[in-house]
Parts: C-alpha cells; structure tokens; sequence
C-alpha cells in the first residue's frame, strides 16, 4: 500500500506539471513565447543583463518558463541555427541515457564495469577494478587518480583510494561511459541517442569527438527542449521518453556523502558543501548562493549552462566562451542566477515593503518534526501549502499551517505558500 501511495505521488506530480507545461512541436523550429512583462520583468534590467552576458562571450541564452520561451538573446554572428559544443553538459545527456538502457534491461548501474569493458581496464589488480561500478563512474568516485585527466587507457587509470571512498572531478572514467553504453545496447551514442531522446523531443545536433572530449554540439533551442524534458521527469507531452521516475529523481539529487552537490553527472545547488573541478577540497556553502535553491545544472567548459528550477518552473540556457576557462564556472551561472532573480520591475522602496507584508515564517527552521507557518500580510489567507524536495517532486500538500514533517528525510526542502494573490516561496531545512 505505502508504495502505491508513493507512485500516486509521483504520477500525479508529473501529471500536474505536464498540464501545466508548454512544450513546442517536433517537428518544427515554431516555439510559444510569454512577454517578459506577464512576470513583471523590467525591460531594463533585462538590457543590463544582456550586456552582462555580451561582456563574458556569450554566444546565446534563454529563458523558458513553464516551457515557453521568455527571454531570447544571440550576439555577434550566432543565431538561433548557429551550433556549438556542449563540453561537460554532455554528461547530464550520457546519464540520461544510461537511465534509459537500465530501463531497457541493457545495464544495471550497480553492474561491474568490467562486465561491459572487460578485464585490466584499469591499472589496478582485478579485485579492485572489480570493486568499480557504473553508479561510481556516473559519481566520480572510481577512485582513479584525475591527474591524467582525460586519459581512458588502463595504463593512466591508476588507483588512488577504493571505489566510493573519495570524489574526484575526472573526465576519463567518465568517458568509458560511452563505451559501456555502446557495449551493452550494440548500438553507437549517437544512434542510440537519435533513437531515445533527440528524435523524440525535436533536437537537432549530435555527439563529436574533439579536443580530447566526447561531446554534443547543438542549438541553444535544442539545449533547451532537453531542460525541458529534464525538468518535467523525462516526460514530454503526452509522450514518456524515460518511464524510470526513480532513476530521473535519483540523478538530479545528492548521489553521495562525499560531495552532496553531485547527483548523476549533475550539479545540485542548495546543499552545504561541495567539491569543485580540480581539486578533493570541500568547499562549504552551495555552488549557486544566489540562484534558487532548488537549481540543478549541467554545467560545461566555458560555462555551458542547462540550469533548472523546478519551483519556479524556469529552464536557464547559455552558451559561450568564459574569461577565466574554468570547466564550470559556478561564478558565472551563480551571477546570472542572480541578475535574472533581480528582473522584477518593483523598486527598492516598494520592495522592502512587500518583503515585510508578502513574507512567511516557518517556526522554528530548522525543524525535525513540526512547522508552523506565520503570514505576515492580514488581507490574504493562505489557502494551500505544498512542500517539494529538491528535485521538484510533490512531497505534502495541505491546508493547514501547521504540518508534521516528521517523515521527512533530513536536509532542504522549498515550501510553496498560495494565497488568492500570489505564491510565496520559502526554504526551510528538516533536521
């Protein structure tokens, strides 16, 4: 019965959300739009933003809210036909299809790796190459050593700590995915690809080897037709590309201990540390301080962004080069986050008061096991109160302003307060 409960859940939060979504043809370029003005979107700050993006060598970006396109903006000579290379974005793509060929009974995650790349992949004796897995390579925690960073041959791939022990950013076992994949659908990437995501949703493009990477390269409009599959659960209109819900929940949230702002081949913001590129160091703090809390991205070289926040039913995308060549640049997704969070056309004055008379308390945050919620505006009521996880999934919903919320796993939740005006959202943390 419990496990009925929870399918319940799931079917109806995604069926909730696909109602409510837009999703453009396949089988055109035609894509609805929504005028920055229906949110309250100041035409000069939207100006200032594209000149921020202009002055970090962008190439493209866009807004979706709920699926339709918000803001659209190409400079210099790319347009909307142009294409360019996702670099690490990719990744979030090869989970995805990982997912895909577990839910076909091609591959377990849990599976060895050497059952699908055979023996002495590695450097490493057999019980210890035995001991790495798919999850751990779709986690970066083989335990192989990253300093030769994008090399895939066993002869590089050498032991540094046993697999699920230590988290390193590391593009090599990553890489063998591809084998692994190819190996277990007898199949190629991109015909598998074609087949299982791209033709299905309308994207163009494919994947390409080059700069000692494996890589898509696309249209910006194609980036953002994957968010948008991404961001409703692998489901499409009425058309289910990836049916396993728990697989799509499990990528997109923490996927281990050892950085909890890493799920499959995505970055998680919202959690209290993280490991970046290039180094084991932990970092306190999220990767996106000034984005929403609920945001997941695929991040790429240069700062190729789909970024995704669920509770605020927006897929970000950018495309570009980067001043510093990081191979994420959380600086600049956490800067745009910011810049697109601050569009509202309200003024200082106006805002400081509608943040007194619009805001809720959750008493006491945290909490492990009662909230109440305090409104501090008297000519509204709250008429619902939903609470969601970070990936976005329907977790309570109810009427009252005082919930029980000792069933809840312990970390970050967003809470969604709806009155006859408005929907308040607020983090709150279950310890």
């Amino acid at each position: 019965m419990k496990n009925f409960i929870v399918f319940l859940v799931l079917f109806l939060s995604n069926y909730t959300y696909s109602q409510n979504t837009y999703f453009p043809p396949t089988n055109s370029n035609n894509w609805d739009s929504l005028a920055p003005s229906s949110l309250n979107w100041c035409q000069d700050s939207i100006n200032s933003l594209y000149d921020f993006l202009a002055d970090e060598n962008s190439k493209s970006f866009i807004v979706l809210k709920n699926g339709k396109i918000v803001l659209e903006k190409y400079f210099g000579t790319y347009t909307k036909d142009s294409s360019f290379l996702w670099y690490s974005a990719a990744k979030s793509l090869r989970a995805v299809l990982i997912g895909k060929a577990q839910e076909e009974g091609y591959l377990n995650i849990s599976d060895k790796t050497s059952d699908y790349l055979g023996q002495n992949w590695t450097s490493l004796p057999l019980n210890q190459e035995d001991s790495i897995t798919i999850w751990n390579q779709l986690t970066m925690t083989t335990g192989l050593d990253e300093n030769n960073f994008t090399c895939e041959n066993a002869n590089c791939l050498n032991y540094v700590a046993d697999a699920g022990t230590r988290w390193a950013y590391h593009n090599g076992p990553y890489g063998l995915l591809k084998t692994v994949l190819e190996n277990a659908t007898g199949t190629t990437l991109n015909l598998y690809m074609n087949a299982k995501i791209k033709n299905p949703i309308g994207m163009d493009g494919f994947w390409i080897s080059g700069l000692g990477i494996n890589t898509f390269y696309s249209t910006a409009r194609s980036m953002a037709r994957y968010g948008l599959l991404i961001s409703n659960k692998g489901i499409w209109g009425n058309n289910t590309i990836v049916s396993d819900t728990n697989f799509m929940i499990q990528m997109v949230t923490p996927s281990q201990t050892l950085n909890p702002s890493y799920g499959y081949l995505w970055w998680l913001n919202g959690q209290s540390n993280f490991i970046t590129t290039g180094t084991p160091t932990n970092i306190n703090g999220s990767i996106a301080p000034n984005a929403p809390i609920d945001v997941y991205a695929a991040s790429g070289s240069q700062g190729q962004y789909i970024s995704i926040s669920p509770s605020n039913g927006l897929v970000m995308i950018r495309q570009g080069l980067s001043s510093n060549g990081s191979l994420t640049d959380f600086d600049l997704h956490n800067e745009i986050w910011k810049r697109v969070m601050s569009l509202s056309c309200s003024n200082s004055s106006s805002i400081a008061k509608n943040d007194i008379e619009n805001s809720i308390q959750i008493i006491p945050n945290p909490s492990s096991d009662i909230i109440t919620i305090n409104f501090n505006n008297h000519s509204q009521k709250i008429s619902k109160i939903n609470i969601y996880n970070l990936a976005g999934q329907l977790l309570i919903s109810t009427p009252n302003t005082t919930i029980y919320i000792e069933d809840l796993s312990k970390g970050n939740y967003i809470l969604k307060a709806f009155t006859n005006k408005q929907v308040i959202n607020q983090k709150f943390i279950k310890n």
